[in-house]
């Protein structure tokens, strides 16, 4: 049996689990039900924490810091151990992969194929990078000697989102822990399966269990308690806008500590009238509808010149044709359900406001409810969709993909920047010298030209507005969030 079916099968008998992972401390019997979004049935359980849970791996991570069984190794020592783990990451790639798929409804071709690989390659990235960091010798005078090193922060919380357990996981975890920091690692509660066996595999692979600690549960009760706790030295976000702003009250009620935030992004796909629409199109869809369109980077705003939008949107109701919605444990399927019933609900309030306020369905807009738990929403097309529209400015986190067109390009380059988001954006043109200027005026963390990119592991990812504050994932940029500089002043 494949490791795949098994964790299928463990699924079935309701027998998976994700529990606090903390040296020394004994679960409670309070738990949470944990239910799979393809039918919505019991599939296992999570732990449920609260204050006092946060409070002991606090303590634990405290300790171990201190201690420097971790923060004082070598950098050699620490790439070693953080190598053997990325060796056991791969090696389990294909349960970690089914137990996201099973957890958040996501294609398992795509768990597969796309998630895992870029999991791994943020492990090794990370391992290489550990002893690659330098430090600075000041300008000085021959009375002195000014050297800048950087440290490790000390306590650092990683709050995770649900759209992609094991890549999120990795982007925040891995550098903080390269580092030399001790982890808290809090995943979503709607998907704690894939992280609850990761930070296994590191203590296997040798991390000390006091570095990378886990503990699950609800985000008011511990997300809130790791953002209020004033032995954290910094908290790594990724998830909403709204909650974003919570993380930062948190910080300045308690101990100041610093926040990294990566929110929502409503992003523009803009398309001149010269650009390729053959070529286009395949790319305008995948940042449409990739991940069931469950994605901040999510390219929802088409903005296309009023001259060829009907012959673009020809093109891609034809590609949209191949998508196939339906159960995500089946190989060819490429759309699932979205994550939950508020959340699919949510995605239906705002398929219903942008009809009722002008906008029209030019293809999909169906729910399948014979499929599973009934939350399969076909990706839908809807145009006339102008600046003041609610389906312009909100985040969805669906599969509406909102048209609207420009005449010419001072206003495309407008409706691009009109959001209070800047997470990432992507055009397409044919011209190179409208490519450089239109990239240099839109603001957003990621523009892509000609296709749609979140750039590669060795590119910082991160947004302008309110779609980030206070740091990147991906890159050095990353890693080096992680620690602090200090100036060491020698007087001779």
């Amino acid at each position: 049996m494949s490791k795949t079916q098994e964790i299928f099968d463990l699924a079935a008998k309701g027998q998976l689990w994700a529990g606090h992972l903390i040296p020394g401390y004994v679960t409670s019997e309070s738990k949470l039900e944990t239910r799979t979004p393809i039918d919505d049935s019991l599939i296992g359980y999570i732990a449920d924490g609260d204050a006092h849970t946060v409070d002991a791996a606090v303590k634990v991570a405290r300790q171990t810091f201190e201690s420097e069984v971790w923060s004082g190794l070598s950098p050699v020592a620490r790439r070693e151990v953080m190598m053997r783990w990325a060796d056991l990451i791969k090696e389990n790639a294909e349960e970690l992969a089914a137990l996201d798929c099973i957890d958040a409804g996501k294609p398992i071709s795509e768990c597969q194929n796309t998630d895992m690989p870029a999991t791994i390659e943020t492990f090794y990235f990370y391992a290489e990078c550990i002893d690659k960091q330098f430090g600075k010798v000041a300008p000085t005078d021959d009375s002195a000697l000014g050297l800048i090193v950087y440290e490790p922060i000390g306590v650092v919380g990683t709050v995770l989102p649900w759209n992609f357990p094991a890549q999120m996981f990795a982007w925040k975890v891995v550098p903080a822990l390269a580092a030399g920091n001790s982890v808290i690692v809090k995943p979503a509660e709607l998907t704690s399966l894939s992280a609850y066996r990761m930070v296994q595999l590191a203590h296997q692979a040798g991390v000390p269990e006091g570095a990378l600690t886990l503990v699950c549960g609800l985000g008011e009760k511990v997300g809130k308690a790791i953002g209020l706790h004033s032995d954290v030295d910094m908290v790594a976000f990724t998830g909403s806008t709204e909650v974003g702003r919570y993380f930062l009250e948190y910080s300045a009620k308690s101990n100041m500590k610093e926040i990294v935030l990566e929110c929502g992004g409503k992003s523009p796909q803009v398309v001149f009238d010269d650009a390729d629409l053959d070529k286009a199109a395949p790319s305008i869809l995948a940042a449409a509808f990739w991940n069931m369109s469950e994605n901040c980077s999510c390219g929802s705003r088409l903005i296309v010149d009023a001259k060829i939008k009907d012959a673009l949107l020809e093109k891609l109701k034809v590609g949209l044709s191949a998508w196939k919605l339906g159960d995500p444990r089946q190989a060819d399927v490429n759309l699932g359900p979205m994550v939950e019933k508020a959340h699919f609900e949510k995605v239906m309030g705002y398929l219903d406001v942008s009809q009722k306020e002008g906008g029209k369905v030019v293809v999909g807009g169906k729910v399948h409810t014979e499929l599973g738990s009934g939350w399969y929403i076909e990706p839908t097309i809807i145009d006339g969709v102008t600046a003041d529209m609610t389906l312009f400015k909100e985040e969805v986190f669906g599969p509406l993909l909102a048209v609207t067109t420009f005449t010419t390009e001072q206003e495309a380059i407008q409706l691009a920047n009109d959001s209070s988001y800047g997470l990432a954006a992507s055009f397409y043109t044919q011209n190179i010298h409208r490519a450089h200027k239109v990239a240099k005026k839109i603001r957003a963390g990621t523009v892509s030209v000609n296709g749609f990119s979140e750039g590669s592991i060795a590119t910082p990812f991160g947004g302008y507005k309110q779609s980030g504050f206070g740091g990147r994932d991906k890159g050095i940029e990353a890693l080096e969030q992680y620690l602090q500089p200090k100036t060491i002043w020698f007087v001779e």
